[in-house]
């Protein structure tokens, strides 16, 4: 059910290691279309508290809205898109599990990615490492542009991880991926499952597992694919 009206507004969720000063470039292009574009900054504490900071987010639009995230946000957007705000899910290069799952569990059977390494500290947190934090996450990037994300990196509790999901939300509302194939955080095939297996329609494109920086104008067309064709429901 729905009317022809396109969805207006748009919640963007970061993933692991990365806040939301990453969605600048997508931030602008879908303003520049007219669409209410919010960031919700999670804290990577955990999965309930990512999940938390999503749904208040979700609470103060008021109104129908597409649910965007990156990597560990896939996981997150999965459970918070359960919200009777969420018209339509966005995975961007991310973590798709199913009811009952955890985001661990979604690795059983892929190809390792060695370009990807997590150094994790006594606390349980997790940094991505310093020497091979451009390969892993950002070797499309210029080398500032690289070099700035590994500062500014928000460690995750690895924890998150483990924790499984009550209802994935893609079973109940239509879903979009878009898909790095040089990806180095995670492995081909495995995102291609993921994505697959959710029903999302898939958008490839070349690109790092930092595409929603490089492949801005890409990712932001599918999001806006998605608000024009999510339903909306009727008050």
């Amino acid at each position: 059910m729905g009317t022809t009206d396109a969805i207006q507004n748009v919640v963007l969720v970061h993933g692991a290691f990365a806040d939301g000063s990453g969605w600048r470039r997508v931030w602008e292009a879908l303003t520049s279309r007219g669409l209410r574009v919010t960031i919700a900054q999670i804290p990577l504490t955990s999965f309930e508290d990512d999940v938390a900071a999503t749904r208040r987010v979700l609470d103060r639009i008021g109104g129908p809205a597409i649910l965007v995230g990156h990597s560990w946000g896939g996981t997150v957007i999965t459970e918070a898109g359960n919200h009777p705000n969420v018209s339509g899910l966005v995975y961007v290069s991310a973590l798709v599990p199913d009811s009952g799952e955890s985001s661990g569990q979604q690795y059983e059977g892929f190809a390792p990615t060695p370009e990807f390494v997590i150094d994790i500290g006594d606390d349980g947190f997790g940094f991505l490492n310093a020497e091979k934090f451009k390969i892993g996450f950002a070797d499309d990037l210029s080398d500032a542009d690289a070099a700035f994300l590994r500062d500014a990196q928000v460690p995750v509790n690895m924890a998150a991880f483990s924790a499984p999901l009550s209802h994935a939300a893609w079973h109940d509302k239509p879903s979009w991926a878009v898909i790095a194939t040089e990806d180095n955080a995670f492995d081909q095939a495995m995102l291609q499952h993921m994505a697959t297996r959710a029903g999302a329609q898939i958008t490839n494109v070349s690109g790092s597992h930092a595409l929603f920086i490089s492949q801005a104008e890409v990712v932001s067309d599918v999001i806006a694919t998605a608000a024009q064709n999510a339903p909306v429901p009727v008050a």
